[in-house]
């Protein structure tokens, strides 16, 4: 829900005084390898300037190098992903594994994600034909060029330069448990399924925390290995994406139709949003673990 749409008890579990904090911890860490496909579940992931070590690190594009997602090809949140020592494997219904090693590519290749032509590299042709076949289109498997800087929108980052792999447009993306206890709630109510963490696609869940506060917050500090400071920077506005149901790859509005009754913030221009976007400033090389706190500033902008 958004801030004006709160009760007077929900305000009074988040002081929003100079000074005043929010409490929280981690419960939840997710990393998505390839673009669009499914995510991985993680007890501890490595911290880099860039988000989650691996998140969004390949890509499938089609045959003119644009990236595809499930906004088009909603079968692709049927690719299952694992972390196997040093390889990620794929599995997808009525195919055999594909395995990649994690530092292993091909020919290098130019592709387009949104706005940004970045530098890539193939993953070769079993990978491209796995995808074609799977997904009935000529397509093919890139890994980022981690020499490349693809930087989020500075309009957003105060000036900051942040760079991020093949996300949509920044590092790391943070929502709270209760913002979907809530979603839930209203689903339960329409007598709709309950929607998961796979259907918003997060880096991070933060428990402790009222529906929705990380909305307004700013700065957030991780007890962690190396001291952790991450940024919320924008609200995350939705596409038709959390409409694919991640079990079947089939798409039904009724979460976004739920989402646009209380969802829809003035303030970015009527978007749906549902979580945060998050850059790092700073913490790179340090460990997140399930159950670590954070300590949250709230934004009085």
């Amino acid at each position: 829900m958004s801030l004006s749409t709160r009760t007077p008890a929900d305000l009074s579990n988040s002081p929003r005084e100079p000074g005043a904090q929010a409490q929280a911890r981690i419960s939840g860490l997710y990393i998505y390898p390839v673009k669009s496909c499914a995510g991985v579940t993680l007890q501890e992931s490595e911290l880099t300037d860039a988000g989650l070590d691996l998140d969004r690190a390949w890509m499938v594009v089609d045959a003119s190098g644009e990236f595809v997602s499930q906004r088009e090809l909603p079968r692709m949140a049927l690719v299952q992903v694992s972390l196997r020592g040093a390889e990620v494997v794929l599995r997808a219904p009525g195919m055999l594994a594909l395995h990649l090693g994690i530092d292993r590519v091909e020919a290098p290749a130019r592709v387009r994600i949104w706005d940004d032509e970045v530098p890539a590299y193939d993953m070769g042709a079993v990978a491209a034909q796995w995808f074609t076949d799977f997904l009935g289109q000529p397509l093919r498997l890139v890994r980022f060029d981690p020499e490349h800087q693809r930087l989020s929108s500075m309009k957003w980052t105060g000036g900051v330069e942040a760079p991020n792999q093949f996300s949509d447009g920044f590092p790391l993306l943070v929502l709270s448990q209760a913002s979907l206890d809530g979603l839930n709630q209203r689903l339960q109510a329409a007598g709709r399924p309950a929607a998961t963490w796979a259907h918003f696609r997060p880096n991070i869940v933060l428990d402790g925390l009222v529906a929705h506060d990380e909305d307004g917050l700013g700065l957030l500090s991780i007890e962690a290995d190396l001291p952790v400071q991450l940024q919320l920077v924008k609200p995350c506005a939705r596409c038709s994406i959390p409409d694919v149901d991640p079990a079947t790859g089939l798409s039904d509005p009724a979460l976004g139709d739920a989402l646009q009754v209380y969802r829809s913030l003035p303030s970015m221009g009527g978007a749906v949003c549902f979580g945060m976007n998050a850059i790092v400033r700073a913490g790179d090389g340090a460990r997140l673990r399930i159950g670590q706190s954070v300590v949250g500033d709230w934004r009085f902008d």
